[in-house]
């Protein structure tokens, strides 16, 4: 409300626009407290000046003096705005159609970015032509009538749903529009267009813009929605980002980003453009592959994930926990203007976890787990011990398995496996034991797994401190390749494989190569030796090896076999070399 002294300074404004109508403009302009008048109050001071004077020279004088005297509420066309709301406050911005056809169409988008937001469009109509000379007393209170009829809403929303009004103007016009959060300060992006002939700034949405659940894993939702109209015309400028997290769906890219960074997170200014390694945060994690780029920000309460897979329209979200609810949300993004659309969101509940198989593990026996990544990530074994120490033995074949070993319940040794793994545990006679094994990726894993209390009959031979094969580069020539590895203080058995590949090659014969098979698997013309060798000095328990008959410039593959009294092969990690093209 107006203080007294200000409600006695508003109405002497008032009094002298009967006797100039530039006056009201040039006070309204002096007076500091014009910010603050009800908008009836000062729409009224606007139509008494526009009603004074004629026609054309209102309008003009409204515009220029009132509106760009504070022209940063004068909303910009065909651009996004965005606009800072703090709480209880109201903020308006004001913009004019002009005549310039008989019907000028126009729109305007509001996207609230937090919280449910209030806003409504009011429109300033200039008044007819000037009646006929009359009784000036009568003449004033039949304008003051046709004035406030000239002021209407045509359009109110509350709420914090993208909302676009289409308008239709059929002769120049002044239009205003009111935000207000009540809840709390917030910031909305406006965007008003008045061509309608060029394209829209925002992606379009297709008729039924629901997200469709077609699968539920234990670890997977599998996801489709309908084709954007926009992507099947341009498709070269937008792609598809989804976000997954546990608390709820977002009605918008922009409130998505506003809940990301409240929750403590430093997120990319937006999804589409700026999902670059060198941006992330200590607290990201980003993921590529096959051409679709993810990033998982890890919070307390959970996981939030963006992904941006290009113009596909189903998506299989993996990794996610067993019996937890997700919530899903897909906005279609113009990569030229990073303004986006939201599909409606969708939520899903994974699979409860399943109860792992129990398989009995008995003395000696070695028992070859395999583990399908997708469909079976779990494996159990259970061992009753008649022995007071127990000594288990892991030998990793393929993948990452983490392995969980408990003692009548209670936990004894976690961890991931790599290469060959000893545990010896002590306890008492009769002691159970659980050994869970869990794939930690979505390719298959497998291992070997093998208990026994006989300390002196190892599954494995006696291994050196590092299974890596070197090459020396000095002594490569176009058709021989140098290698040396370390042996032992056990005597044992060493055999050397190559196999010539292409470059294309490498990084599958390095990740799909399975430690667990031996020499039976390679083919009869890849074997090129087989040695003893050891040393009771472990400093000089290293051995080397000349391999001649090489194609100049080829890539070869080795791979060293190494055999206990067991007659299980431990295998080497593959080296891969080039020789030298000239020599």
């Amino acid at each position: 409300m107006l203080s007294l002294r200000q409600q006695k300074d508003f109405f002497k404004i008032l009094s002298e626009a009967k006797s100039n109508s530039d006056s009201t403009v040039k006070a309204l302009k002096m007076s500091w407290f014009w910010l603050y008048l009800p908008l009836h109050l000062l729409t009224a001071t606007c139509l008494c000046h526009s009603i004074k004077a004629s026609t054309t020279s209102s309008q003009q004088s409204f515009k220029t003096d009132l509106f760009n005297f504070y022209h940063s509420l004068v909303l910009a066309d065909g651009k996004e705005t965005t606009i800072h709301l703090l709480k209880d406050i109201p903020k308006r911005y004001y913009f004019v159609l002009e005549e310039g056809r008989a019907l000028a169409p126009f729109s305007i988008t509001v996207t609230p970015c937090d919280v449910p937001i209030e806003w409504s469009i009011l429109v300033y109509k200039s008044p007819p032509a000037r009646a006929t000379p009359g009784d000036h007393d009568t003449q004033e209170v039949s304008k003051s009538q046709k004035a406030s009829s000239m002021v209407s809403t045509i359009f109110s929303y509350k709420g914090n749903s993208v909302e676009t009004y289409m308008g239709m103007s059929s002769h120049s016009a002044l239009y205003l529009l009111e935000f207000l959060s009540t809840e709390r300060d917030t910031h909305i992006t406006v965007y008003l267009t008045t061509d309608t002939t060029s394209g829209h700034l925002y992606p379009e949405l297709p008729t039924d813009p629901r997200i469709d659940v077609i699968g539920i894993g234990h670890t997977t939702v599998t996801l489709a929605w309908k084709h954007s109209p926009s992507v099947l015309q341009h498709r070269d400028s937008t792609q598809y980002c989804l976000l997954v997290n546990e608390k709820h769906n977002y009605k918008s890219l922009c409130a998505a980003e506003t809940a990301i960074r409240a929750s403590g997170m430093k997120l990319p200014p937006t999804l589409a453009l700026s999902l670059s390694p060198y941006l992330l945060e200590p607290q990201q994690v980003m993921i590529l592959s096959n051409s679709e780029l993810s990033i998982i920000n890890k919070v307390s309460s959970g996981e939030v994930r963006q992904v941006c897979m290009g113009t596909k329209n189903t998506y299989t979200v993996p990794n996610l926990s067993p019996s937890t609810q997700y919530y899903f949300d897909v906005f279609i993004v113009n990569l030229l203007t990073n303004a986006s659309a939201a599909y409606t969101g969708t939520f899903a509940r994974t699979l409860e976890e399943p109860e792992p198989k129990v398989a009995e593990l008995k003395d000696g026996k070695v028992v070859h787990v395999v583990l399908d990544g997708k469909k079976e990530k779990f494996y159990s074994l259970q061992y009753q011990a008649r022995h007071k120490k127990i000594h288990f033995t892991f030998q990793l074949c393929r993948g990452q398995i983490r392995v969980h070993i408990m003692r009548n319940g209670k936990t004894v040794a976690s961890e991931n496996l790599s290469g060959v793994r000893y545990f010896s545990l002590k306890g008492k006679l009769l002691d159970t034991y659980l050994v869970q094994l869990r794939s930690t990726e979505e390719s298959n894993s497998s291992v070997k797994v093998q208990a026994s209390p006989h300390f002196h009959k190892p599954l494995f031979p006696l291994l050196p401190e590092s299974l890596k094969i070197k090459s020396f580069s000095k002594l490569r020539t176009c058709r021989s390749v140098t290698i040396a590895w370390l042996g032992t203080q056990e005597e044992s058995k060493y055999c050397v494989y190559r196999k010539r590949i292409e470059e294309d090659q490498i990084w599958r014969e390095l990740q799909s190569a399975d430690r667990c098979s031996g020499p039976e698997s390679r083919h009869k013309s890849e074997k090129v030796l087989c040695k003893y060798f050891y040393d009771l000095n472990l400093q000089r328990a290293v051995t080397t090896e000349t391999i001649k008959g090489l194609e100049a410039g080829a890539l070869y593959l080795f791979d060293v076999y190494l055999f206990g009294p067991s007659g299980i092969p431990v295998r080497y990690h593959s080296k891969v070399v080039k020789t030298r093209k000239k020599c």
